[in-house]
């Protein structure tokens, strides 16, 4: 599975890392073929004339000068220069020089100096590096040089200073790359509050011209659709009002009603009553959680209160509340809304048993509660159009009210932060409508 970061901080590093490496690839290369080759083949040139000079006796250039050498001192002076040379049928001699590594670059040029076939290889000695010469300028031998000046651990501070400076620039770009993205993780987590429907004062200005830009255009949009959610709740609220008077008119009427027409104004009494219910689902559904509406209660004893004011005739409500040994920290008012909500749900389409169940996650890092029936159940494919506003169950489940129930039940849950689930009760049938609430600390 092939990695692909996705946040912008790590794209970034990424990038810097990548630069970093292809600059330090670039420099070795540069060093490399503009330093380091040159002084090889120089060294390979001297190192192929002094063996030249040693091993060649017809060099019209030596023979008869006065300075020429006998074999004697050829062979005195490879002692001090350490050279040595040895049958190539010697195990331990021919050992040694299979372990060495071969160098192309050297054999080429080692070949082309002393003009025949020439194999040069490197290995690390007991004290120094080793070179090793075959050739058929001299063959059946073997020769071996020792690189007394080319130390292991010369490379060493070369590598640990790379290394360092390396994890400095790395180490500095991952500073400089979060720090530069600190307004934008201020501003994802603004725009999750207004996700939620909490609205966050403006957040400062600060950084790039570019997020300062997008900093100044998140702060108007949030401040726009806080406006437009107070005008919104302003507006329901004003229509609840004028609607309500009417019918708190109607509802008077009635009651003075002759006794004659009780049967028209039981009629029109439940008409006004089902209006107000419809009004109060409208107003349930607009109305946003504020964070300092949140406090402390206990969860199992508001659950028993919902199903003791829910209990009814004919319908059974059973509860299972779990050990919770911590308060939930939550609107209690809005969550009590929510459980009514789906007890109501229950109770109209479920099957005359229900179930109230409470309990802390295995991380013990949510609340869940549960509200189980044995009612028809609904296709799991309805699921998601359920919670949506103003959409109502099929046929097997009825499809009385507005529609709002579920709806007002996921937007109070996602304003805490928490999340709606509708499951299959059991293998049998029934709905299990789950609450998960995150823990907060109390403090």
């Amino acid at each position: 599975m092939r990695f692909k970061p996705r946040s912008h901080v790590t794209r970034t590093f990424f990038v810097l890392a990548g630069l970093l490496i292809a600059s330090q690839v670039f420099s070795y290369v540069t060093v490399m073929h503009y330093a380091l080759m040159p002084s090889i083949q120089q060294f390979n040139k001297i190192l192929a004339y002094e063996i030249r000079f040693i091993l060649d006796d017809d060099d019209e250039e030596l023979n008869g000068h006065p300075y020429h050498l006998d074999e004697e001192f050829k062979v005195r002076l490879l002692e001090k220069l350490g050279v040595t040379l040895y049958d190539d049928t010697d195990p331990r001699v021919r050992r040694d020089y299979d372990s060495a590594t071969s160098i192309d670059l050297l054999s080429e040029n080692m070949s082309a100096q002393l003009g025949a076939w020439t194999e040069v290889r490197i290995r690390l000695g007991s004290e120094s590096y080793v070179m090793w010469l075959r050739s058929d300028a001299f063959k059946g031998y073997l020769m071996r040089i020792p690189l007394t000046e080319l130390q292991v651990e010369d490379f060493l501070p070369l590598f640990y200073f790379s290394m360092l400076i390396a994890f400095a620039v790395m180490g500095g770009g991952w500073l400089f790359i979060k720090i530069n993205n600190r307004p934008l993780a201020i501003l994802e987590k603004a725009a999750l509050e207004v996700g939620k429907g909490r609205y966050p004062g403006p957040i400062r200005e600060t950084g790039s011209s570019d997020i300062r830009a997008v900093t100044r255009s998140f702060n108007r949009m949030s401040d726009g659709i806080r406006k437009l959610e107070e005008d919104r709740a302003l507006l329901m609220a004003g229509v609840s009002h004028d609607i309500r008077t009417p019918l708190t008119r109607i509802r008077l009427a009635t009651e003075m009603m002759s006794p004659e027409d009780s049967y028209l104004a039981d009629s029109i009494n439940k008409d006004t009553e089902e209006c107000n219910e419809i009004i109060n689902q409208f107003m349930d559904y607009l109305r946003s959680v504020r964070q300092q509406d949140m406090a402390p209660f206990e969860l199992n004893k508001l659950v028993y209160d919902v199903a003791s004011a829910n209990r009814c005739a004919g319908i059974e409500i059973e509860t299972r509340l779990g050990e919770i040994n911590v308060d939930i920290v939550a609107n209690e008012v809005a969550i009590k809304r929510a459980i009514s909500n789906l007890v109501t749900n229950s109770i109209r389409y479920g099957g005359g048993l229900i179930r109230l169940t409470t309990c802390l996650s295995a991380d013990n890092r949510a609340f869940i509660i549960a509200v189980d029936d044995n009612g028809p159940g609904i296709e799991p494919s309805q699921v998601p159009s359920l919670l949506e506003p103003f959409t109502r169950g099929d046929t097997a489940r009825g499809s009385e009210g507005t529609g709002l129930g579920l709806a007002i039940v996921k937007r109070i849950v996602t304003q805490h932060g928490g999340e709606l689930q509708l499951l299959p009760s059991s293998a049998e049938g029934g709905l299990r409508a789950e609450i998960k609430l995150p823990v907060r600390d109390v403090r």
